[in-house]
């Protein structure tokens, strides 16, 4: 499957020749958030790593108000599905009661920085316009965003040539290497709401959890002294973990892009040799230094993920 998907991507790439390559890409990553925020879509996407296929259903549209509705739904397994109502984000999922929270924005394999263009990301990508090729029966702009540095992977995204909409978005290492790719197999775009999104329209969504004040910014015990540049802190609070009540140390860092989550807690171990597993793209890496343990997740290089892991220390105390 993976040699497959390879095979692909690359006869993909291969057939990209007929579009100018400098015609710029910047104009077309407004295009995709563009659509993204205001088309009224119904599509059916499959998520490719490590030999398997995840698929999705993503409903999007605009009500007569100029809200936005959502729905993302995993289709195998137990039910997961994701609402979204203007700023209010719903999630279903298997054993937890539904709740919602504030947010204009859903999490889920597609990256929510898309709907925003270039600007965003411009301090630490690229942009390349490769050429044009066919995805899904369409004619397709690949448009490349490119690290500017060696601690990230690359995101390569075939753009449909009338509206600009995703078609097909891979993960690949600086070799040109496929790690993970998102295949759409149908995209319906209409005039009017989907039925699922009238029903959505008409549906009273769980009470929204009230944040308490200051809890994504606590002053932790760890800190990070290192990420590639552009990284930004998004979020670091104290909790318990779901699985072992033990309690941990998060920390939530974005480059625009990509997502990397630092946890820190005490281990009964006094030391661990590093060992990581790699997701598709996503790493998982974990050591145990002087009875701490450390855990790195991302869609990163093992070799970022472990600079990364190595950098946390004790935060300095302050003397009065």
């Amino acid at each position: 499957m993976k040699l497959i998907s390879s095979l692909l991507l690359l006869v993909t790439i291969s057939t990209s020749v007929a579009a100018n390559e400098n015609e710029p890409a910047e104009p077309w990553l407004d295009r995709l958030a563009n659509s993204l925020q205001k088309l009224n879509f119904s599509t059916s996407f499959v998520v490719v790593k490590n030999n398997q296929a995840e698929p999705y259903h993503w409903f999007h549209g605009v009500d007569e108000s100029g809200n936005e509705l959502e729905i993302l739904s995993l289709l195998n397994g137990p039910r997961r599905d994701v609402l979204r109502k203007h700023d209010v984000v719903s999630y279903i999922e298997p054993e937890l009661p539904p709740y919602s929270v504030s947010s204009q924005q859903i999490t889920g394999p597609i990256p929510a920085v898309l709907r925003e263009g270039a600007t965003q990301l411009a301090q630490t990508y690229d942009f390349l316009s490769v050429g044009r090729s066919r995805v899904l029966g369409r004619p397709a702009q690949l448009i490349r965003i490119v690290s500017k540095d060696v601690y990230r992977y690359g995101h390569w995204l075939w753009l449909d040539q009338k509206t600009g909409m995703l078609l097909k978005l891979a993960l690949a290492n600086r070799t040109g290497q496929l790690l993970e790719q998102i295949q759409f197999t149908h995209l319906d775009i209409t005039p009017d709401l989907s039925e699922s999104l009238l029903q959505l329209e008409q549906t009273t969504l769980p009470a929204v959890i009230e944040i308490p004040a200051g809890y994504q910014e606590q002053a932790l015990q760890w800190q990070v002294k290192w990420l590639p540049e552009g990284f930004q802190r998004l979020n670091a609070n104290r909790h318990r973990m779901s699985a072992t009540k033990k309690p941990v140390e998060f920390m939530l860092f974005n480059d625009g892009l990509v997502d990397v989550s630092v946890y820190v807690n005490q281990s009964e171990e006094r030391q661990r040799a590093t060992d990581y597993v790699m997701d598709g793209a996503t790493v998982v890496l974990n050591q145990v230094v002087n009875g701490f343990e450390v855990s790195v997740v991302g869609k990163i290089p093992a070799k970022t993920a472990k600079a990364i892991a190595d950098s946390v220390v004790l935060t300095p105390k302050v003397t009065p």
